[in-house]
């Protein structure tokens, strides 16, 4: 048995508990907590992770133990191949999966269902729920309005938002929100779960969020220490907002989907996704978390996770994508149609040591493996949802892994993929 170490532990939930990574779980969000014991690189998951606990680390790469050993391109596509067989095969991944190097794509595939019941199989243009990967295009959108020298990365919120309610929070800095170090909190921990729940169908704007959560003050004295806020980037989204005269729904979709090629990506209303879209299967039970190995092996049914789905996706996560988009979105970046070469290098290097030997960026994590191969991304999950881009700026590989089940079998696919491939 190995733990997973840095990339190999992501944000696997949009939810994310704000108290510590080792504070006892809550119910809604799915994830791996730190040194949570897990197979070796190519052995299928034969059960869900003993609690779906939040925690953040982001991104792939083997983890301490039992550690593959980079190979040839060819090798290690053929390893990912296997190990999408057996996680498919033991019933813990359904989804899609692209690799591309220099925006060719060299592998794509996807498995399982996206309708179990009408039995419509998954494809690489099914839209999946990306959780906490939302938050790159939120960054992204930031930069660029500090491109353009409309935001100061060291202004205080109350830049922006003169009239935020709570004066201790509006003065944490453009900076900090974006690097979760503002103490702004996270909205789905377990001290404001039920009022988030309770008011889950008017959550619709970022200044809905506001209209609720707006009092409270900063959890610690912002800049002071690291700590993953969902809120801080509902924050932000209305910062954009504000800063751009458009929603933040357009705003992305104008200057970050469509410049990209991103067609089938989107923040849909729930009861508006569009027909392509995979429904999410989890094993927990509603209300639920798992706790331990299930009696004899077994594992508990899959079940659709609607009651845990957003009214809507926005600036923390939440929203829906492809595989070929998130390459897309990648490809675009590397190519600097959405920023410049200095603004991209910016939004995505390390500043802020966060889990691990990972460092957060403006929406990405940023680390170097055990071997030194540089890994940049996010990814998020929640039951019935994972999803994680990695890019390797070194040697132009990008990995795209979207699932429609719960976190661990995917994270499985992608620990396999990215500890293999060449570093250059």
């Amino acid at each position: 048995m190995k733990a997973l170490n840095g990339l190999a532990l992501a944000t696997l939930v949009c939810l994310l508990n704000t108290h510590s990574a080792t504070a006892e779980p809550v119910v809604i969000g799915g994830g791996t907590p730190p040194g949570l014991e897990r197979n070796g690189p190519d052995q299928p998951s034969s059960a869900p992770p003993d609690n779906l606990q939040r925690g953040e680390r982001v991104l792939g790469g083997a983890g301490q133990g039992r550690v593959a050993e980079r190979v040839t391109e060819s090798e290690a596509i053929a390893a990912l191949a296997d190990q999408l067989d057996r996680q498919t095969a033991a019933d813990m991944f359904a989804g899609a999966v692209m690799v591309s190097r220099d925006g060719e794509t060299i592998f794509a595939t996807a498995e399982g269902y996206a309708d179990i019941e009408r039995q419509i199989p998954n494809d690489v243009d099914t839209a999946f729920g990306i959780g906490s990967m939302g938050k790159m295009f939120t960054g992204t959108a930031v930069l660029q309005l500090v491109q353009a020298g409309r935001i100061n990365l060291d202004d205080p919120l109350s830049t922006y938002l003169p009239d935020y309610p709570n004066e201790a929070m509006a003065a944490a800095t453009i900076h900090q929100l974006l690097t979760h170090t503002a103490g702004a909190g996270n909205i789905f921990g377990p001290d404001e779960i039920e009022l988030f729940n309770a008011n889950r169908e008017d959550l619709t704007e970022p200044e809905d969020f506001i209209a609720l959560f707006g009092e409270r003050s900063p959890r610690f004295e912002p800049g002071s220490r690291w700590e993953y806020s969902n809120y801080g980037f509902i924050l932000l989204g209305r910062v954009i907002e504000a800063v751009s005269g458009e929603s933040y729904f357009n705003y992305v979709r104008k200057h970050i989907f469509q410049p990209a090629g991103m067609n089938a990506t989107d923040n849909y209303p729930v009861n508006e996704l569009p027909p392509k879209t995979a429904i999410g299967y989890t094993r927990v039970p509603p209300g639920e978390r798992l706790s331990g190995h299930p009696a004899g092996g077994q594992l508990p049914p899959l079940r659709p996770n609607t009651d845990s789905l957003p009214y809507r996706g926005g600036p923390a996560g939440g929203g829906y994508s492809t595989v070929g988009d998130l390459i897309r979105f990648a490809t675009a970046l590397r190519e600097n149609k959405l920023l410049d070469e200095e603004h991209t290098e910016l939004l995505m290097a390390g500043k802020v040591a966060s889990m691990g030997s990972s460092k957060y960026a403006y929406g990405f994590s940023d680390e170097l493996s055990g071997d030194g191969v540089r890994m940049v991304g996010h990814n998020g999950g929640a039951p019935g949802i994972y999803g994680q881009l990695t890019i390797f700026p070194d040697s132009g590989y990008v990995v795209a892994v979207l699932a429609n089940r719960d976190p661990q079998g995917a994270i499985g696919v992608i620990e396999s993929i990215s500890s293999r491939l060449p570093a250059k």
